[in-house]
């Protein structure tokens, strides 16, 4: 099933994020347990895909394992950075090949030895460009791209933020999952100036629970999060025992998505690091909630 199809469906759904990992000597254990947080049911599961495309054979065969053996829509993440066209198009027709009907379309994050590249002859410099070859292949894919409720670290500001992802919604995104954040009165501010901007596509919060201290510093340089200091408490009382931080991010982040329903909010999307634990936990807070 397309996520434009489920995103239009009545009542509230939680959907999962997994990601493979780069070596195939762990892939087994990585496996079962994205099968274990497929199994939970969610709305649709979110497979990610490494940077220049580092697992993207473990992508394809993980959303394809998921779909087929539990039922459960899967999105495949695409990046582009520093890719050919024919290695795209190639990945396109597998993706199509393998019944996968959602794909994420993002640029990808620059590694290190990419940072200081001329990228003015790349084929896909931004997500955008990759869109158009995902519109223009004919697949029929549901498109997805990434949103920045806190603005994208490469953005001068907000304001142009805003307007590239205007850009990328009109070239054909259906809808958006946004980067991590702590504070929702972050989203429904930003949710408020991409309305104003036009943008209608349906929204996807992204949530991640820190299950651990050392996930803060993490957190910070993926996305630049702000840290709330209720946050930053939690992780001061609790961060020296395992056991205590994992059960307060839990809650802290069952809280955040409590909170999102209540305003409206009818699909979240959960970061699960490929917890299948943190999975269950959360979703059996939301049991009576999810119905």
């Amino acid at each position: 099933m397309k996520i434009s199809e489920l995103l239009r469906q009545d009542g509230l759904s939680l959907s999962f994020e997994v990601f493979p990992h780069k070596t195939n000597t762990v892939f087994e254990s990585v496996k079962r347990a994205t099968e274990e947080i497929a199994a939970l049911g969610p709305a649709f599961v979110s497979v990610t895909y490494g940077a220049g495309g580092g697992t993207s054979q473990y992508t394809l065969e993980i959303a394809k394992n998921i779909k087929e053996r539990y039922g459960v829509p899967t999105l495949a993440h695409l990046t582009c950075v520093s890719s050919t066209r024919e290695l795209v198009r190639e990945r396109i027709g597998q993706m199509k090949a393998a019944g996968i009907e959602n794909v994420m379309a993002l640029r990808g994050d620059l590694t290190p030895e990419l940072e200081g590249a001329d990228r003015s002859q790349w084929p896909y410099r931004h997500a955008i460009d990759l869109i158009r070859e995902l519109k223009e292949s004919g697949a029929g894919f549901c498109i997805g791209g990434a949103c920045y409720p806190e603005v994208h670290p490469e953005s001068e500001n907000q304001r142009e933020d805003i307007l590239h992802l205007k850009e990328k919604v009109d070239a054909g995104c259906e809808f958006l999952t946004t980067q991590m954040f702590f504070d929702n009165n972050l989203l429904y501010n930003f949710l408020y100036k991409i309305r104003e901007a036009g943008i209608t596509v349906p929204v996807l919060p992204g949530i991640m629970p820190i299950t651990k201290a050392n996930q803060v510093e993490r957190a910070i340089q993926l996305s630049g999060s702000f840290m709330p200091q209720r946050f930053k408490s939690l992780v001061d009382k609790f961060g020296h025992s395992p056991d205590a931080m994992k059960q307060a991010g839990i809650a802290y982040a069952t809280d955040q998505i409590i909170d999102l329903y209540a305003n409206g909010i009818r699909t979240v999307h959960v970061y699960t690091m490929n917890n299948p634990d943190v999975a269950a936990k959360i979703l059996d807070n939301l049991s009576h909630i999810l119905g």
